[in-house]
């Protein structure tokens, strides 16, 4: 007789943990402290019951202590990302909200959906991308700087503005030599760096966009990294009416890192330059074009880190 498995869902705030458990009609609801002592009790109520997965939304930092202890108590963890958990309670209807509501959604919805458990990043990595998201908050802010130094016409507003812009500019140069830091103490990080930054177009800010964001690279199918990044083009059929293919969903700080690295690889990497002036040849639009080469690429540093091979544009 096959054991029937349940289905975990927790929602995590700063200082709670809401847990829901669910096998068929049965349901088990509570509420434990976001603490040591809490994620003690976490990992025995979920080693009492035979469960198939656990689902967690990441909620910015406050799930990683409890992810990181029952994963190291080799159960089945899965974070999610909110966005499918809040249309997956839309198309059930459940538009009340409550933390507790929350938890029973996110066990239905692991129970309904089954999500993939993929590998999550270590504490490096995971210090890696704070180091790698503050870098990009620090770049907008000397953006929104510079911007306003351009429209400032007092002298004393120009002072403090430049004397902010100086600040975040020594504050970028600090995080940049951290990073780099890092990655060459690392033997593997760097081996991996050093074949990504191989290839023209991809700098150092997409080769760490991809180490610290996108640990499935080399490890999965062409197709499967294109719907990971958010860069495979998806159907909109219906009966006799062909949609335009679009993407959706997928890792939005590496798709705007790959980005930036298609832009520079369709003026100097020839391969990419000859796929995008072909598909503006055959009437493609320059988006569209542009979309098709960053598939393109991240396929190629696909298969580059599966064969652990540096650039070669002949191959």
């Amino acid at each position: 007789m096959s054991i029937v498995l349940w289905f975990a869902g927790i929602d995590v705030s700063k200082d709670t943990l809401d847990v829901a458990f669910v096998r068929g009609e049965e349901e088990a609801i509570s509420q434990i402290p976001n603490s040591p002592a809490g994620w003690a009790e976490l990992v025995f109520a979920c080693k009492e019951r035979p469960l198939d997965r656990i689902v967690l939304e990441a909620t910015g930092g406050y799930e990683r202590r409890a992810v990181a202890e029952l994963l190291a108590a080799g159960l089945p963890v899965v974070v999610v990302n909110p966005r499918q958990t809040r249309d997956f309670a839309k198309a059930t209807g459940r538009l009340a909200k409550t933390d507790r509501l929350d938890a029973l959604g996110l066990a239905r919805f692991a129970e309904a959906i089954r999500p993939p458990i993929r590998p999550l990043p270590d504490d490096k990595s995971a210090e890696l991308q704070e180091r790698l998201a503050r870098h990009r908050q620090l770049v907008h802010m000397h953006t929104a700087e510079t911007n306003r130094l351009a429209q400032a016409r007092s002298k004393p507003v120009r002072r403090s503005i430049q004397a902010v812009v100086k600040i975040i500019e020594q504050q970028l140069e600090s995080i940049d030599r951290d990073i780099d830091r890092r990655i060459e103490e690392s033997p593997a990080w760097r081996d991996k760096d050093h074949l990504l930054q191989s290839v023209p177009g991809v700098g150092p800010h997409t080769a760490r966009t991809l180490l610290c964001s996108l640990p499935e690279l080399g490890r999965c199918s062409r197709q499967q990294i294109a719907m990971l990044v958010g860069v495979a083009p998806l159907n909109r059929d219906s009966g006799t009416m062909r949609g335009a293919r679009t993407i959706h969903g997928g890792r939005g700080q590496v798709r705007q890192a790959l980005y930036m690295a298609t832009l520079a690889a369709t003026r100097h990497n020839p391969p990419i330059r000859t796929h995008y002036q072909r598909l503006l040849r055959a009437g493609k639009k320059k988006k569209v074009a542009l979309v098709a080469c960053m598939r393109k690429l991240l396929c190629i540093l696909n298969a580059m880190l599966r064969d652990q091979e540096i650039w070669n544009p002949v191959a």
